[in-house]
């Protein structure tokens, strides 16, 4: 098909506009889309060629372009930043060092994009490398949780951006292309989104092109949303096709037929509305006999079907073939699925694009630029499409099994990534037949991206084709099973961080079901490694959807078949996560657990000696949890120098992965101490160490909740502390991680309640939030949390005026403090405190004097674990004083 460009003379202004903002230092993004066919690429195409020709006035810019590809594009980590990179060191640079990067071929052939990506940027191999440690122990082992790898793929996704942004400020700004978005990859997408927000003052331009108005995939709908997210935040202006203009029908009618009656593009532009692919194939079959007259095809199909009768059985079924392998094939593929000597099949594919039908040569892709084989695509991907649709569902599912087979013939598992997504794509299509094949592909594939390319969101699209492709195969099938454990065990350690309780994803079982199914297979296989990893991750998953008892229970089991194992490692993960959790129950019982494992660990050289990601990353959570246990359990000069240790430790780590876990203890144990300006400083010290990594995190919000509860003390920054703590609580909801949800929740509360001032609807606010809380944590069981917001409400309750509400809210929270004992997270003085105080308002001083004695004995006892300068700060915190001085006046 002859393609032409004319008209889009608004859009073309508006990317010249771009260009000269470009001039004077100020970087934009520009999205243009519409429907397939109505001239997007064609548009960017041209835009591309008039920036390469000479215009008087106009501004030197470096051109980069990169396309999304269809079928494997959202699998291709980070790959239009990989093309966009290779260029601009080729422009910018030494071409012969990106020579040197390819190997002499195309970027596929032998390089990984996590290679090619290291080379380009300085300092991301180091990154790539620790992630890919890290990332593979965890997987390996199934114990680390996801929000501690994170950071990595963060840290990329930063280097990246900065290396563009130094890139294009060493000379002349910078277009960057980039067509057909909706195919991007999640990892390209996250690169993008740092660097729309950085765009502002650099000398950077950004143009995507996106094809709307069709039936989306899940990749396609995300990259949507969050398209239209971009252009609600002004990161980017966009720009809709639509059909062309009577003028513009006219100016396409002269190009192509210049003999052609003037009343022809008249009718032409009222038959099509303008639609550019529609108004092509009109153009195609017109003949100078037929005058002004011209016929719409009802559909593309009819158009196809029409043009296929033309052809012998043979080519048909040749280009129906080629149409499976997808928009641009090869040769050598087709002539294999088709049963066909290649050298056959070259000849009639050659012969049938001579006579411009359906196909045109292309450049092969990057991984088959070795290959024998001729390439060719589609004249156009709406006819691809149509092609396509062309069989019956067994011959196309026949007919991928063929040419997945065909390009697993030679290197399947070296073979490039691309190649790799290639095949998976086919057995994904492939029907029964390739169930097996095509499980294991897509495993193979989800472990590749998570810990070649630190790329999550490509992990779990292939898990969750893995699964249900396991699941479909017979359940005697060998290795299913297995199979089906590992790729759900996967799954679940990607989606840790976003686990919201029985809440189904993309179609999936909910998160316990999908551990329950995991544990079942594990006991079907009997292999004891699996049975312990499922038992454990089944506690997970528990802890998330039915609430902390059901989980120590779980958890408890997987500590039992780990001794029974006799396996240290299991046995030292399995401990540090039941005493992690079993402290939100019995801080006692936390504690015993919280230093077998440290023993544990002291003793064992394969534990302490290995060197481990996974052991190292327990053995920092283990320390922090029994700092602050301690600290919980009124141990505070040991929790203060353990906590000081620990951080100090973590500082000299790469990426400060676990730091601001410890720096929120630490935080937490110099607020108790009415240390607040060192809070302060450590505050925002763990704020800055994941502000600079980049996206959402639970505990930045529960650091800048922290703070805003710090900073709600001062009159001065009550707008300040106000601002703060809606920020958290926001970050809150979208990152959900079900243990801080409702410690953030009432820290909200709190800091609402200090800053009311009497204003009703600020302790309105309070009270809503700490119901919500009691609410959730009965149904969650987090004991410690429930505690907190009965004696919340108790004293909103108070402060508006009811003192028998206040006096009943505190009978529950100190009744329920009683049967638990110390929590973590949780000061018992203050509860016993402020129940006093609302006892005494209703006359009951004998009970209120009572509790009064037991927060002076819990303030004391605090006291004595401290040195001479440490006590005399910790006694002059304000409610230490209170408590000590008995005063119960005081707020």
């Amino acid at each position: 098909m002859q393609t032409v460009f004319v008209d889009r003379v608004e859009p073309m202004e508006e990317l010249r506009s771009m260009v000269l903002a470009l001039g004077t230092g100020r970087g934009s993004a520009l999205l243009v889309d519409g429907v397939s066919g109505m001239g997007k690429s064609s548009l960017l195409g041209e835009f591309v060629r008039r920036l390469g020709e000479a215009e008087p006035g106009g501004v030197n810019c470096r051109v980069v372009t990169a396309r999304c590809h269809p079928e494997i594009g959202q699998g291709l980590m980070y790959g239009p930043v990989v093309d966009i990179l290779l260029k601009l060191g080729a422009q910018a640079e030494q071409p012969g060092r990106v020579r040197r990067l390819l190997g002499g071929a195309g970027r596929g052939v032998s390089t990984s994009a996590p290679e090619l990506l290291s080379s380009l940027v300085p300092g991301l191999g180091a990154v790539l490398t620790i992630g890919r440690e890290v990332t593979e122990a965890a997987l390996n082992s199934g114990s680390m949780p996801f929000d501690s790898l994170l950071p990595f793929q963060q840290g990329a996704a930063a280097q990246i951006v900065d290396s563009l942004l130094e890139q294009a400020r060493s000379g002349p700004p910078v277009i960057l292309v980039i067509d057909d978005v909706q195919n991007i990859d999640p990892s390209s997408l996250l690169v993008l989104d740092r660097l729309l927000r950085a765009l502002p003052g650099e000398p950077i331009g950004l143009v995507l092109s996106h094809a709307t108005g069709e039936a989306m995939d899940d990749g396609a709908a995300s990259v949507e949303q969050l398209l239209r997210r971009w252009e609600s935040e002004s990161l980017l202006r966009s720009h809709s096709l639509d059909g062309l203009p009577q003028d513009a029908v006219a100016e396409l009618v002269r190009l192509r037929h210049p003999l052609a009656p003037p009343a022809l593009s008249a009718r032409l532009n009222l038959l099509t509305a303008g639609h550019p692919i529609f108004v092509q194939l009109c153009l195609d079959e017109w003949r100078p006999g037929n005058g002004d007259q011209v016929v719409l095809p009802e559909s593309l199909s009819r158009v196809v079907e029409d043009r296929m009768r033309r052809l012998d059985d043979g080519d048909r079924d040749l280009l129906i073939t080629a149409a499976t392998q997808g928009a641009v094939f090869l040769s050598g593929t087709v002539a294999e699925a088709v049963g066909t000597p290649h050298t056959e099949v070259m000849d009639r594919l050659h012969r049938i694009a001579r006579a411009r039908q359906f196909i045109t040569r292309a450049d092969p892709p990057a991984w088959a630029q070795t290959e024998a084989s001729d390439c060719y695509q589609f004249e156009h991907q709406a006819l691809w499409k149509v092609l396509y649709s062309q069989q019956s569902p067994q011959q196309r599912r026949s007919r991928h099994a063929r040419i997945a087979a065909a390009l697993s013939a030679e290197r399947a598992y070296d073979s490039p990534l691309e190649r790799r997504l290639e095949i998976a794509h086919h057995l994904d299509q492939g029907g029964y037949e390739s169930l097996a094949a095509s499980a294991r592909a897509h495993y193979a594939l989800a472990r590749s991206a998570a810990i070649d390319g630190l790329s999550f969101a490509e992990a779990e699209r292939h898990c969750e084709t893995a699964i249900q492709a396991a699941r479909s195969l017979s359940r005697g099938e060998p290795g299913r099973d297995r199979l089906l454990v590992e790729a759900i065990e996967l799954l679940l350690s990607l989606t840790e961080v976003r686990w919201r309780g029985q809440q189904e994803s993309r179609g999936q079982p909910g998160i316990d079901a999908l551990a329950a199914e995991a544990e079942q297979a594990a006991e079907r296989c009997q292999a004891p490694e699996l049975i312990a990893r499922t038992t454990l991750l089944r506690g997970k998953t528990l802890l998330a959807t039915e609430g902390l008892v059901p989980a120590l229970d779980k958890l408890q089991e997987a500590v039992g078949i780990a001794e029974q194992q006799n396996d240290p490692v299991a046995l030292f993960v399995a401990k540090v996560e039941y005493g992690r959790q079993a402290s939100k129950r019995r801080l006692t019982d936390g504690l015993e657990q919280l230093v077998e494992a440290e023993r544990l660990y002291a003793s064992e050289p394969r534990l302490g000696g290995s060197g481990d990601p996974v052991l190292q990353h327990a053995r920092n959570l283990n320390e922090m949890q029994l700092g602050i246990t301690l600290f919980d359990l009124g141990r505070l000069g040991e929790a203060l120098g353990r906590l000081r240790r620990c951080t100090d430790r973590l500082r000299d780590e790469p990426l400060h992965a676990e730091l601001p876990i410890a720096l929120n203890y630490l935080a937490q144990i110099h607020l108790g101490l009415g240390a607040y300006p060192a809070a302060e400083r450590v505050l925002e010290e763990a704020r800055e160490v994941e502000s600079s990594r980049g996206g959402d995190s639970g505990w930045h919000a529960y650091n800048t909740a922290l703070l805003a509860l710090l900073r709600a003390a001062d009159p001065g920054r009550r707008a300040e502390s106000l601002a703060l703590i809606e920020d958290a609580w926001l970050e809150t909801e979208r990152t959900w991680l079900i243990n801080l949800v409702p410690i953030v929740r009432n820290l909200y509360a709190t800091v609402m309640l200090t800053t009311a001032h009497g204003s009703p609807e600020a302790l309105a606010t309070a009270h809503r939030l700490a119901t919500d809380t009691v609410v959730e944590t009965r149904r969650t069981g987090m004991v410690r949390s429930e505690i907190a917001a009965l004696s919340l409400c108790g004293r909103v309750r108070q402060a508006q005026g009811d003192t028998a509400g206040a006096a009943d809210f505190a009978r529950q929270a100190v009744e329920l403090l009683r049967r638990t004992g110390d929590m973590p997270a949780l000061r018992s003085e203050e509860v016993l405190y402020h129940a006093a105080r609302a006892l005494a308002a209703v006359g009951a001083d004998p009970e209120a004097m009572t509790l009064l004695e037991q927060a002076r004995e819990h303030v004391m006892r605090k006291a004595g674990s401290l040195d001479d300068e440490t006590r005399r700060e910790f006694l002059r915190e304000p409610l230490n004083r209170l408590v000590v001085l008995g005063e119960l006046s005081g707020e």
